[in-house]
């Protein structure tokens, strides 16, 4: 079980490796080297886990689509407002999330395996749909095709957010993104009970850390009563 575990630590710290070194040079311009001189682990641990620099790339686009921080909320909207504040909150901080939305958008990288973004396009679509069922969004909203937009209209948001590289800048304009988009999806009574604050990602994943932290501590005041018993 210990050999086990650190396989799988390992593996993370060489994915957060690699999503750094690609968030910072690009795809083309990275070098396997680059990404063991980060990780700070050997060659044949790296190529033990991955074959190669593109199959690096497919494991840090594999991250992209995480939903950890999104706490249930009886407004699907609030869900769907939630998913973009909270990424929006992480982002600037995780290079391995930042990394993905850089794969995606460089030619070079998307002729070769892809990107993320059906998997986000598909998951808000979800959200949307179900929005919707529970009359939260108007009657001619198509989910799908709104999703595309949201997708692109985000992804756009965080490339010129990170250029000017001001200090919670994504936060404040995602959060710009949602009041701009959903006076035209939303029925007003729905609308009018979204949080779309700046903070909002923030406030979301501190809770989510502290509900986190409470039940590691039960599962080890459990392991350790049953340790005695």
């Amino acid at each position: 079980m210990a050999k086990q575990e650190r396989a799988v630590r390992t593996r993370r710290l060489i994915l957060e490796a690699a999503g750094a070194v690609f968030d910072e040079f690009g795809y083309e311009s990275t070098t396997i080297a680059q990404i063991l001189a980060r990780a700070g682990v050997t060659k044949g641990a790296l190529y033990f886990h991955f074959a190669s620099k593109e199959e690096l790339a497919r494991g840090v686009l594999d991250e992209a689509l995480t939903l950890e921080g999104i706490l249930p909320q009886e407004s699907r909207l609030q869900e769907w407002v939630d998913v973009g504040m909270v990424l929006a909150h992480r982002l600037p901080a995780e290079p391995l999330l930042s990394a993905s939305v850089r794969l995606s958008a460089d030619r070079k990288a998307r002729d070769l395996f892809g990107t993320s973004w059906p998997a986000w396009i598909d998951f808000i679509a979800g959200q949307l749909a179900e929005a919707k069922a529970q009359g939260e969004v108007l009657p001619h909203v198509d989910p799908g095709a709104t999703a595309t937009l949201f997708v692109g209209a985000w992804t756009g948001v965080e490339i010129l957010a990170t250029a000017h590289d001001e200090s919670g800048a994504l936060e404040k304009r995602i959060a710009l993104l949602y009041d701009t988009f959903l006076p035209g999806i939303a029925v007003p009574g729905a609308l009018r009970n979204l949080d779309t604050s700046p903070d909002r990602g923030a406030r979301v994943w501190k809770l989510h850390q502290a509900q986190r932290k409470a039940q590691r501590e039960a599962r080890h005041q459990e392991e350790a009563a049953a340790a005695t018993a």
